[in-house]
Formats: structure tokens, sequence, C-alpha cells
């Protein structure tokens, strides 16, 4: 197997893998259904990745990484205010969890399951978020002297701006079936609420 072939059979493991674990979570995903789904056999998937808590990290890690490093686009936005960054941050956020939402369910279950998963995250993020952290938190603080926002930690302020979106994918399924939401009016809520989540955490912040 060439190269090319490799790195197309180990994408089409974690791609195929990702969706059953969001599926059926980790626990009834078996690498023997992710080798028939894939059209291989199973030894080949633990070629690529020895163990299913080794695949199913592995697509965390990808779904963090790419969220962080969206992120730290801030690099390039250091023109503009406190608030249009984490303007920036709150869609960020919310823009993943619209491509993905089934992973905060799977990702409540799993961690409160396996809780040393958590641990094993932030190993492989390499201190990624405290990095962005500490430079949210200069800038946090500068505004706050400044008198252009309430006291609040930088902790209280990402964990209400996360929880806020994490909470519409979560109850979005029940809602849209207890209101008989088609799929249009579904996707018309979801992006009002990404205006209104912007606009609940800025206002909070008034000092």
């Amino acid at each position: 197997m060439d190269i090319k072939s490799e790195q197309s059979m180990e994408q089409s493991i974690l791609e195929t893998a990702e969706r059953l674990f969001l599926e059926k979570g980790f626990a009834l995903t078996s690498t023997t259904e992710i080798a028939r789904e894939v059209g291989c056999n199973q030894a080949l998937v633990h070629y690529y990745f020895r163990t299913k808590d080794n695949l199913f990290n592995t697509i965390f890690e990808q779904k963090f990484r790419l969220f962080f490093q969206h992120v730290f686009e801030l690099g390039n936005l250091d023109n503009l205010s406190f608030t249009d960054k984490l303007k920036h941050i709150i869609e960020s956020h919310f823009d993943m969890l619209k491509a993905n939402p089934r992973l905060p369910l799977l990702i409540i279950s799993e961690f409160s399951r396996r809780p040393e998963q958590v641990d094993v995250l932030k190993e492989k993020l390499q201190g990624i978020p405290q990095k962005l952290f500490e430079k949210l938190n200069d800038q946090l603080n500068t505004e706050i002297a400044a008198g252009k926002i309430r006291q609040i930690t930088l902790l209280d302020l990402l964990f209400s701006a996360l929880s806020v979106n994490i909470s519409l994918f979560l109850l979005i399924p029940i809602i849209s079936q207890a209101m008989s939401i088609n799929e249009a009016q579904q996707g018309f809520l979801i992006e009002h609420r990404k205006q209104e989540h912007v606009t609940f955490i800025l206002n909070s912040l008034r000092a």
C-alpha cells in the first residue's frame, strides 16, 4: 500500500469511527464494526491505531485542536476589541458544535465514565488552552481596569459563553420533537440562537 493509499485508509477509519462513536457511543462501538463499515479487516484498524481508546482519543484531539487553532486566529485580530475577540470565540465554538451536534453528549457521557481521558486530551493538546487563557486573561483585566467590563474572571466568562452553546445542542433534538419543529425551522432557530448567545454574553459584561 503506497503512502497516499495509507493516508486514505487511515482517514476512512477515522471518519467511520467518528460516525459510529457519535451514533452509538464508545462502549457500543467495536473495532470489528468499524472495520466492516470501512471495508477492511480488523487487523488494519489495530495497525493504524492499536486500540479503540487510541482511535477515540485521536478523534477527540483533532476536534479540539481544530477549534483551538481556529480561535488562535485571534493573533491576526489584534486590532479588534476584547468583545469582538470574545464574539469570535463564541461563534467559532458554536460553528464547531453545529458541524458536530452529537459531540457534546458524547463528551459528557465518555468523560463522566472515564474522567482520566481529560488528562489524556490535555496532554495531547500540549498547553494550547493555557496559552489562549493567558492572553485573553490579560486583555480582560485591562478592560476591567478601564471600567469597560464588570468584575468577572475569565473562567466564569468562558464557562457561561460555552455553556449556552452546548446547552442548545443538547436540547435542540428534544425541543424539535416536542414542538414538532421541522428541519428548516430547526436550521433557522439554530442560526437565530447563535446571534442571541453572542448578544446575551456581551450584555452580561456591562460594567
